[in-house]
């Protein structure tokens, strides 16, 4: 069984709810459609879990009626802002999070540890938990009304929703954009059996870079949104050359990362690609709604030494790359690219590793 997507939006739209504050999950793909759709409620797609709670936050001091939605890793990244803002000062509102399942020999590691611990991570944060119902609409419309005015998250099981496509006004047409395993197939050729070290972030680009990148030495970061630029940085301090390959959204979520990369642009030899395609491939699909930001310029403000211009084309990002790996320091490039067909994960045994070779 599964809920009904429109009547469930539809129903929170009767019982006041405002927006959907929410970063992106394949469980809850199909409910982020359905309330970007539908002009009765807000979509406000956020950069971070913790920025979804605070932003709900602010809306229900307001008068507002928000929900957050998240996956269960996120709400790890919603620590903080529980534990030290909602239940201090007493601000409860609705929030569901996926739960995420794993099965020895998964290469999605990243969700072993809460596959079995999600419930105790709430039950730590000072919140009850119920698992929303997903074959009575009228008893999980209840469920979420609950957790408006208590300390209660509600647990999304896998397919608790009926499938919702995106209306055509809100798909993505990135066919004028060279796909992304074009890039990767330039990177492979050319740094071919170096010592150079790349870190891939947590989605497709991971998966891409198995598929494409397969002669260089690769770290598959599965999990950590948003941590790819760290873990490149603390290996240049200790004196590898590294490059990262990034994302729209894993730009965004935890951009300290980038501003302490600029403090070491003298010491240290890393370059991070942003490859950007405007979405958030893995969870469905939906725009990152991040057309605003201008990469380039948050990337010089922290300190690399940027490509001044949007790379769209292999010829030129084969020039680029062929420049810049002679030179030292930090660097950033931003590029332009569409998606790929989808690709397998990495298996367990390439992700699950622990040292750099």
């Amino acid at each position: 069984m599964a809920l009904d997507t429109k009547k469930f939006i539809y129903e929170l739209i009767n019982k006041g709810y405002t927006h959907i504050c929410a970063v992106p999950c394949s469980f809850a793909k199909y409910v982020i459609n359905e309330a970007i759709n539908n002009a009765g409620i807000e979509y406000l797609p956020c950069a971070s879990e913790a920025v979804a709670c605070s932003v709900a936050a602010g809306l229900k001091m307001v008068g507002a009626k928000p929900i957050v939605i998240v996956q269960s890793s996120g709400v790890t990244n919603m620590g903080s802002c529980i534990t030290s803002l909602l239940k201090p000062y007493g601000l409860n509102f609705a929030i569901l999070t996926s739960w995420r399942t794993y099965k020895d020999g998964d290469s999605e590691i990243q969700h072993k540890h809460l596959a079995t611990e999600l419930p105790k991570l709430i039950s730590a944060y000072g919140y009850e938990n119920f698992i929303l119902d997903d074959e009575n609409l009228d008893n999980a419309i209840s469920q979420i009304e609950s957790a408006n005015d208590k300390a209660i998250i509600g647990i999304i099981k896998k397919d608790s929703f009926s499938k919702v496509a995106l209306d055509d006004r809100h798909t993505l047409d990135l066919s004028k954009y060279e796909k992304r395993s074009k890039f990767l197939n330039i990177l492979n050729d050319f740094y071919k059996n170096s010592n150079t070290l790349f870190i891939g972030t947590t989605g497709n680009t991971a998966r891409e870079m198995y598929s494409f990148m397969k002669d260089t030495k690769n770290f598959y970061m599965v999990g950590n949104m948003g941590g790819a630029v760290s873990i490149g940085l603390g290996a240049s301090k200790a004196g590898r050359e590294v490059v990262v390959c990034g994302g729209d959204a894993e730009f965004v979520m935890h951009m300290g990362g980038l501003s302490t990369a600029g403090r070491y642009k003298d010491e240290i030899n890393l370059t991070y690609i942003l490859f950007d395609n405007e979405a958030n491939k893995s969870t469905g699909g939906q725009k990152t709604y991040q057309s605003h930001i201008d990469y380039i310029a948050i990337a010089r403000a922290c300190g690399f030494e940027v490509i001044d211009k949007t790379i769209v084309k292999q010829d030129e990002f084969s020039e680029i790359i062929s420049k810049i790996s002679k030179q030292g320091g930090l660097k950033f490039l931003h590029v332009k690219c569409s998606f790929d067909d989808e690709t397998p994960r990495p298996p367990v045994e390439v992700v699950g590793v622990n040292k750099f070779e």
